[in-house]
C-alpha cells in the first residue's frame, strides 16, 4: 500500500471534519534543507498538529491532559509514515498547505492523516498513530502505561486510519516477511552506527527522546554508510514503528538490517536499539530516490 487514501477519498474525508480546514505555512530556512522540505521539520509539525487535533476533539484550548492524580498524560507515537513524498518540490517562499483529520482506532489510540500540497500539487501524505500514556515510574523513560482520556468519545473511526494502524501494528509485532522490496532476515546487521543523543537537541519538553529524532538518527547512520554512493538522496517513503525510549545519557545504536539499491532507488531497514541492553526502540523502513548523475 503506497498511499493511505486516494485523492477523491482524501477530499471526501477532509470535507467531513471542520478541523481539516487548510493551514498554510510560508516556507523559509527553518522549514527547508539541502534537498527541499525538511523531513524532520515536517514530522515535528505534523506531530504538533496531531496533538492540537486531540486537544480540539476534547474541547480544550491546549493539549494539557492529566490523570486523576494530576500527573501529565502524553500522546506517544506508535507509528509514523510518510508516503508519496515529493519533498524536493519545496522551495523558499512556497506556501505549504496542510489538510488534517483525526480518527479513533481504539480506546486509547488515535490516528491523524495529513496531506501536504504546494501550488495545488500534492507533495506527500503523513499518517501518525498515537496512544495516550503516562510514565509508570517517575524519572525514567523505560516504562510507560497506557491510559484512557475522557471527553474524546465523539471522535469517529475511519477505515483507512484503521487499516494503517493494523499495518503498522503488524510491523511492531514483527509479523511481516517483505517491506519495500527487502526480505525480513535474522542475519547479522550490515553496519552499526552509535549515536549519543543530546538533551538540548534530541529530547522534547516532556523529557522523552523526541519521535522526530529517531528519523534524524537514521539519516545520520545512512549518511555515514552510504555517502560515497548516494549523495543527497530524497525521501519517497518512510515507515517508522516505535517500541521504546531512552533516558538522557543513554546511547542509541542504529543497525542496518537490510538494504537494496536498484532502479534509481535506495531502500533500507534500520533498527534503533538502546546500547546498554540491546532493547529495540524503533524500526525504520525508508525508500529514497537517488539523484541523477550528469
Amino acid at each position: 500500500m503506497n498511499s493511505f487514501i486516494s485523492p477523491i477519498e482524501i477530499e471526501q474525508l477532509l470535507s467531513r471534519n471542520a478541523s481539516a480546514n487548510p493551514d498554510v505555512v510560508v516556507l523559509g530556512m527553518p522549514h527547508l534543507c539541502m534537498t527541499g522540505l525538511s523531513e524532520t521539520w515536517l514530522l515535528k509539525e505534523c506531530g504538533h498538529r496531531h496533538w492540537g487535533l486531540l486537544a480540539a476533539a476534547a474541547g480544550r484550548a491546549v493539549p494539557d491532559f492529566r490523570d486523576p492524580s494530576g500527573e501529565p498524560i502524553y500522546a506517544a507515537f506508535l507509528a509514523v509514515s510518510l508516503r508519496n513524498a515529493r519533498l524536493d518540490a519545496a522551495r523558499e517562499h512556497d506556501a505549504l498547505t496542510f489538510s488534517s483529520r483525526l480518527a479513533r482506532n481504539a480506546r486509547t489510540q488515535f490516528t491523524s492523516l495529513h496531506r501536504m500540497a504546494i501550488r495545488g500539487h500534492a507533495i506527500g501524505e503523513v499518517a501518525m498513530t498515537s496512544a495516550f500514556v503516562r510514565r509508570a515510574q517517575r524519572g525514567t523513560n523505560h516504562t510507560i502505561a497506557r491510559v484512557d482520556v475522557p471527553g474524546l468519545q465523539a471522535v469517529e473511526s475511519d477505515p483507512r486510519a484503521l487499516a494503517f494502524a493494523a499495518e503498522m501494528a503488524a510491523l511492531r509485532a514483527n509479523d511481516w516477511s517483505e517491506r519495500l522490496g527487502m526480505a525480513r532476515s535474522d542475519a547479522a546487521a550490515l553496519d552499526r552506527f552509535t549515536i549519543d543523543p543530546c538533551p538540548s537537541q534530541d529530547f522534547n519538553g516532556a523529557d522523552f527522546l523526541y519521535f522526530a529524532s529517531f528519523q534524524a538518527f537514521v539519516d545520520r547512520a545512512e549518511w555515514s554508510y552510504f555517502r560515497s554512493g548516494a549523495p543527497f538522496p530524497t525521501t519517497r517513503r518512510r515507515d517508522i514503528v516505535y517500541r521504546g525510549n531512552v533516558d538522557p545519557g543513554e546511547r542509541v545504536v542504529a543497525s542496518l538490517m537490510q538494504c537494496r539499491r536498484d532502479g534509481g532507488e535506495l531502500a533500507h531497514w534500520y533498527r534503533l536499539e538502546r546500547e546498554q541492553d540491546g532493547l529495540a526502540i524503533a524500526d525504520a523502513f525508508t525508500l529514497r530516490g537517488l539523484p541523477t548523475r550528469a
